[in-house]
């Protein structure tokens, strides 16, 4: 069994669906003969050939609305965009056109698209090359959107992604591709999409993130247990649609809750979660729901970068606050 880290699971995950279905392509930018920005299509193009690892223009409206035509007439696309911030000249063809095709023929037509992003900060680039700007697919209807937090999520909640007959945004936190290996088995098993995943059972406080920031979230966990707080810790991954009750029953046992998002704390998806708590269990709440985000300004350069994400002292301050609230 393979040791793996989570760019090689996506690697992995794609070379899969492309050697048992002939109808699953991968399309982008330096894609091909250069196996992607990131490597995450490295020897894709050498197994696979020509006609299905696609080198395209420097043009994200393009690869979008080529990928929305394909998955239209029945082929499973995996379009890379570089960077989430490259996303923008993409996104009205993925609005208007990946998203509503479905309802816009009444079912005539699907687009089982998959739109793979690296997004989030870490990796010291400039600007436009490390946003958190999920929330903007969230809102959009028709949309699933997804974030692996390590190497075996990403290879199972991609392989869903890819057989699924909608179109799939796939986020991958690039700051930690090679952060951490795990042992996965090259099956084919896949995980579900629209659940939540529990990473650590507790009583006292409920945790919330996704993506990279689980990193950050367990270790604070770690770190709160020392000092006998227990907390249960909730990895969302498909960000829409949410997974409500698997949070409602947490917040019914423990409480207390402290959500955790590197995005730009205003608008982001972890208001969502807390608007959907306070309307829904409102009583079952001890204390006021704690937030732990990024700052609504734009990600700063370079070593800048880890003043601007939550760090653990911030979630740990967050809990303890919650804890002592009365």
């Amino acid at each position: 069994m393979p040791t793996v880290t989570l760019i090689e699971a996506v690697t992995m995950a794609m070379d899969h669906e492309m050697s048992v279905d002939e109808d699953v392509v991968v399309l982008g930018e330096d894609v091909g003969r250069n196996g992607g920005v990131f490597r995450a299509t490295d020897g894709l193009q050498e197994k696979h050939g020509e006609d299905r690892v696609i080198d395209t223009p420097l043009a994200e409206a393009m690869i979008a609305g080529l990928s929305v035509g394909m998955a239209a007439q029945g082929m499973k696309p995996i379009a890379e965009l570089q960077f989430m911030g490259f996303m923008f000249p993409a996104f009205n063809q993925i609005v208007t056109g990946a998203a509503r095709l479905r309802n816009r023929t009444r079912g005539r037509l699907s687009v089982p698209l998959v739109v793979r992003m690296p997004y989030g900060g870490g990796i010291h680039a400039p600007e436009h090359h490390s946003e958190s700007t999920e929330a903007l697919f969230a809102h959009i209807p028709g949309l699933k959107v997804v974030t692996p937090s390590s190497p075996a999520r990403a290879y199972g909640l991609l392989l869903a992604a890819i057989r699924d007959p909608d179109p799939v945004i796939f986020l991958e936190p690039k700051r930690i591709y090679r952060m951490v290996k795990q042992e996965i088995e090259d099956d084919g098993e896949a995980y579900p999409l629209e659940t939540c995943f529990i990473d650590r059972e507790g009583d006292d406080v409920t945790l919330v993130s996704w993506g990279a920031t689980m990193h950050e979230t367990l270790l604070a966990a770690d770190e709160l247990a020392d000092e006998g707080i227990s907390c249960e810790v909730i990895d969302i991954a498909t960000i829409a649609p949410l997974d409500m009750p698997t949070i409602f029953d947490s917040v019914e046992k423990t409480g207390r809750v402290v959500i955790v998002q590197e995005a730009a704390k205003t608008g982001g998806v972890g208001s969502e979660i807390a608007a959907e708590i306070s309307e829904h269990r409102l009583m079952s709440l001890i204390a006021p729901i704690g937030r732990v985000a990024g700052y609504d300004a734009i990600m700063p350069l370079a070593k800048m970068e880890r003043h601007y994400m939550p760090q653990v002292v911030r979630i740990t301050d967050e809990v303890k606050k919650v804890m002592d609230y009365s």
